[in-house]
């Protein structure tokens, strides 16, 4: 079993080298499973608040850790490698709807705690290193685009306020033990930028670096983000971070997110990550397609090379992500390649100047 934070670097890079790594799937509809009320989210400690809190995911891990820890203990028997914290809205820009700014830290710290302790559990099962990424999500406002179209030019947040959130948020994720800062479903490259400009700045002051996983959201068949880039475009605004893997979740399931996962393979030389849905959501707002129905298309990006790590968001359960690392067991990962040093710039579009 890995102890230390570099022991446990050295051997995700290890295991990175070998094999397709599992991510673990959705953590929103697994909670909902537990049919918990208002009285489970708030707990004693936060039975007086003023606010109603059921909806919080990310409080659960104060008030009901064993239910999340069940959550990640399930996906680790399925066959994750990396399980993401409960923390995709533990900001104190996101925890403002809940009149819980004050808890962003400790949120952070709790959830990353959690997750270790599944880890832990898992690992003394088998002794196979299991690993933390400290979830960072998108934050309920952006920086690219006016929350009221009759004024282009209105922001509800600063670039400022954005990064010292994601400080908060990354600090509290490091303390409480995760291996790797995970930015995920990104529609706004700016926030984005905002969260790696934070982990930059914490790495400075820790005085060492964790990986830096990225994964962006193609949020229509446009095959763009919401704030209008190209994946090849949004690769050449986030690349400079050097990060351990850029990829795509949410929003598309496996057949909508094909072309754009492979787009994004061929313009990046890092390690490549794929989790989609479980398809486009139904009328009901539920998840249709099965564990069968994703490995039609995912399967290939294992085979053919695409990808490096695999899992599921929305609507995907522990039964997905024991098919999905059924299938690619064995695998050999994708190989990168060392990228040619001309100049490669984004706006909407990317652009490559010739060498």
């Amino acid at each position: 079993m890995t102890t230390t934070r570099q022991q446990r670097r050295a051997a995700l890079d290890a295991l990175a080298a070998q094999r397709i790594l599992i991510i673990d799937g959705a953590m929103g509809s697994m909670i909902q499973t537990y049919g918990l009320t208002e009285e489970d989210f708030r707990g004693a400690r936060f039975a007086g608040h003023n606010r109603p809190l059921k909806g919080d995911n990310d409080l659960l891990c104060i008030t009901k850790p064993d239910v999340i820890r069940a959550i990640h203990g399930q996906y680790l028997d399925a066959g994750a490698d990396i399980i993401e914290t409960n923390t995709f809205n533990s900001t104190r820009i996101s925890q403002a709807d809940y009149g819980l700014e004050s808890l962003a830290r400790e949120l952070n710290v709790a959830a990353a705690r959690v997750a270790r302790e599944a880890c832990a559990i898992a690992e003394a099962k088998d002794g196979q290193p299991r690993f933390v990424a400290g979830a960072i999500g998108p934050l309920n406002k952006t920086l690219s685009l006016s929350p009221d179209v009759n004024d282009p030019a209105r922001r509800d947040v600063t670039f400022e306020e954005c990064v010292a959130a994601y400080a908060e948020q990354a600090e509290g994720l490091v303390e409480g033990g995760a291996d790797i800062i995970l930015i995920e479903t990104i529609f706004d490259t700016l926030n984005a930028k905002a969260a790696i400009f934070a982990v930059e700045e914490l790495f400075d002051k820790l005085g060492e670096t964790l990986p830096v996983m990225i994964s962006g959201t193609i949020t229509d068949l446009s095959g763009r983000t919401l704030s209008g880039q190209t994946v090849e475009a949004f690769w050449h605004s986030v690349r400079h971070v050097q990060p351990w893997s850029v990829g795509l979740n949410c929003a598309l399931g496996p057949k909508d997110m094909d072309a754009h996962i492979r787009a994004l393979a061929r313009a990046a030389n890092v390690r490549i990550s794929a989790y989609p849905n479980a398809g486009l959501p139904n009328a009901m707002g539920g998840y249709d397609e099965t564990p069968e129905d994703m490995l039609r298309v995912m399967e290939p990006w294992a085979k053919q090379g695409v990808v490096s790590v695999m899992g599921g968001c929305c609507g995907t359960t522990p039964d997905h992500i024991r098919a999905i690392a059924a299938a690619v067991k064995g695998v050999t990962p994708r190989k990168t390649w060392t990228c040619e040093p001309v100049m490669r710039l984004s706006g909407l579009e990317p652009f490559t100047a010739a060498a």
